[in-house]
């Protein structure tokens, strides 16, 4: 494949359902792709015609203002025709079911449909049903690959590289996604993962997936590069996961004396939307010398038209959709 004169890595995958199964070579492809849209987003003309002709559709069965707004911004600047469902007003509504929406959006021949679903497995079982590329945008508490590659392409730009550093996440592991993700590619990336979470939030064997866990901030963060805090899902809490808010925030909110267990230029990091005063203070969460979140959010954007080139102009499956 080649853009602008230049060689591009393949991606030897048809879809991109989770981080789970990447080999270091196929996320440094997918980073490095997204490093070279870093500039052109910084630029005054920001569009390319790399996907003219190409058609990705937003398909969001939750709602989620960031992850789609990113990938609608990602396919413009790349020359792509999007169109953005809204499920609220789509026959979901009057009870047709997966399979009939996967067939139907299918008969439409688009290039790339993006989904986020609230069931975990919900977006492989329509990647089975579809012959255009599949782009997981979030599904129940199983996986958000972009994420976890705008996440690490940060970490990367600031620190230069993922091997060795030292992560902790924090929060709402159980009903975390953005965690799972991150798990994955941390790990396959050579860096080490602590979580860190009250009793309640930590999912039982969770250490399988080679972390350590922690219930302390403090004994978590002890010399920790890297501070990510997750933001409570209480939308999916069904039971009594928490005592108060309050309380939560003393024990497990980054406040500046949590964060001085962390090494001095430790980052902070937060996948949004963030609760102020719930999982972060706001002066932590606005330090411009420590906080790489506003970042995050750009580095989303060239994440996103880097997955969505590699997909859509597949050359082991351009053109069988």
């Amino acid at each position: 494949m080649k853009q602008d004169g230049k060689d591009i890595a393949h991606f030897p995958h048809r879809h991109l359902l989770g981080i789970e199964g990447l080999s270091p070579t196929e996320i440094s492809i997918l980073l490095d792709r997204s490093e070279s849209y870093v500039d052109q987003n910084r630029r005054v003309d920001k569009t390319s015609p790399v996907l003219h002709g190409r058609t990705i559709i937003n398909l969001f069965f939750e709602d989620s203002t960031r992850t789609r707004t990113s990938f609608e911004l990602a396919g413009k600047r790349l020359g792509g025709d999007i169109i953005n469902m809204s499920v609220a007003t789509s026959s979901v509504k009057k009870g047709e079911t997966l399979i009939d929406t996967a067939m139907t959006l299918n008969a439409m021949h688009p290039d790339v449909l993006v989904v986020r679903h609230p069931d975990s497995g919900a977006v492989k079982l329509l990647s089975e049903k579809v012959n255009c590329a599949v782009i997981n945008g979030g599904d129940g508490s199983h996986e958000h690959p972009t994420q976890a590659l705008l996440d690490a392409l940060t970490i990367r730009r600031r620190r230069g590289h993922l091997s060795g550093l030292q992560v902790a996440i924090c929060g709402d592991i159980t009903h975390s996604r953005v965690a799972r993700s991150n798990i994955h590619l941390l790990n396959t990336m050579g860096a080490r993962v602590r979580l860190i979470a009250p009793c309640t939030l930590i999912p039982p064997g969770i250490e399988r997936m080679g972390v350590e866990v922690f219930h302390n901030m403090a004994d978590g963060m002890k010399d920790c590069d890297i501070v990510m805090m997750l933001r409570l899902q209480r939308e999916r809490m069904g039971g009594n996961f928490l005592p108060s808010i309050r309380e939560y925030f003393h024990f497990f909110g980054l406040d500046y004396e949590k964060l001085s267990h962390a090494k001095e230029d430790a980052l902070i990091m937060h996948p949004g939307p963030m609760n102020r005063g719930v999982e972060i203070d706001t002066d932590v969460a606005d330090d411009v010398g420590r906080s790489v979140i506003r970042e995050q959010v750009e580095m989303g954007v060239a994440v996103r038209m880097a997955v969505l080139e590699l997909l859509a102009l597949n050359p082991e499956y351009e053109g069988k959709g």
